[in-house]
């Protein structure tokens, strides 16, 4: 428990604000109701956001205990004030032509005003955030080095495809390119903008940490990633803000109150957070070797759910089981896997005690 200490104590300081505010703006009973909505948003980012906890520890366990420290410090800062609250204020301003100020007063003083702002740049946002998880999602799926396969020789099959260079970026293109069938006429230029700022997002992570960092140009995104330092740390926050803007937008039809929004949501990344640190320091994924796998393909299908939201409302109770579905099924196959590794082991050692009686 003493890695969730934080969180327990971050839980009760957004709770208290939440009653306050709540009481200061309608009494006893839209406090008890604030209090209600905030913990429910802070389930509902945890259960969205739970394979983004995974996909962290994979990335986090092989860094340096200084970026470890500097990504879940500095990064928890980013991932509640920077993703949660400035974030969303930044697309409203673009969008209305306001400043931040002015857009953080329509935000308290005409909450449903700022909301139809935000939700009217819905696909602008999905197709960056999407085609970026898709590659996310690629990128580990089509892997040629990856040793351990969930899904067998099928999956095996697929890794192969990765010796073809930029074919991850290929189909990441042409998925943009599908999707845009989906989009209006009038928009289909902005959207078509967003996947591939994206991609150039994704690829930039590279370039980056070639120039911060001397890097020789010969690894993958994922090898950066996997290295740390400033490329590795962006590549995290990028994926932290293509997973958090769902849950914004997704909390609007709880509630209107930005400020209730920002406390629930800072529940659960806080919780988040803490499940990252968990799973790094009781080293969870080396016990679990398909937890991981799990994560990467609910990354895989909350992508394209991303990109068919640009048309179509997807509850986000869907979203959120739906991750969780592919966590508890590759947690299952884990544990059957290490049984049946015990078991092997365990007859091996037999035969071998049953050879040296023999001799």
């Amino acid at each position: 428990m003493k890695h969730f200490r934080v969180s327990f104590l971050v839980t009760f300081i957004c709770l208290g604000i939440s009653a306050w505010w709540g009481y200061t703006h309608g009494g006893v009973q839209t406090m008890l109701a604030a209090l209600g909505i905030a913990v429910i948003l802070g389930v509902m980012e945890v259960s969205l956001s739970f394979d983004n906890a995974v996909v962290n520890a994979s990335v986090l366990k092989n860094w340096d205990k200084f970026w470890q420290g500097l990504f879940l410090g500095v990064g928890i800062i980013i991932a509640v004030f920077g993703m949660r609250l400035v974030f969303p204020l930044v697309i409203v301003a673009q969008a209305a032509d306001l400043g931040l100020m002015e857009v953080w007063n329509l935000a308290l003083s005409n909450p449903e005003q700022y909301s139809m702002h935000l939700t009217n740049h819905h696909a602008e946002v999905a197709a960056f955030g999407g085609i970026f998880l898709l590659l996310v999602f690629l990128n580990f799926l089509l892997d040629s080095e990856k040793e351990t396969h969930w899904l067998g020789r099928i999956e095996e099959k697929l890794g192969a495809l990765g010796k073809i260079s930029s074919i991850s970026v290929m189909i990441a293109l042409g998925t943009l390119m599908a999707s845009l069938s989906m989009i209006e006429e009038g928009q289909k230029l902005v959207v078509l903008t967003a996947g591939l700022w994206g991609i150039l997002t994704y690829v930039g992570v590279d370039v980056v940490s070639g120039l911060l960092e001397g890097d020789n140009g010969d690894g993958n995104v994922g090898d950066i990633v996997k290295r740390g330092g400033i490329g590795g740390f962006l590549y995290l926050e990028v994926l932290d803000a293509s997973f958090s803007f769902d849950g914004v937008i997704g909390a609007f039809a709880i509630t209107k109150d930005v400020v209730i929004i920002m406390l629930g949501l800072a529940i659960g990344a806080m919780f988040v957070r803490s499940m990252t640190v968990f799973l790094v320091r009781k080293g969870t994924l080396d016990e679990f070797v398909y937890l991981e796998h799990g994560a990467h393909y609910a990354i895989g299908i909350l992508a394209v759910i991303m990109l068919v939201s640009m048309k179509f409302h997807i509850p986000e109770i869907f979203t959120g089981l739906i991750g969780v579905a592919f966590i508890l099924a590759s947690l299952w196959s884990s544990i059957r896997y290490k049984r049946r590794m015990a078991l092997e082991e365990g007859q091996t050692e037999a035969l071998e005690a049953v050879k040296a009686t023999a001799v």
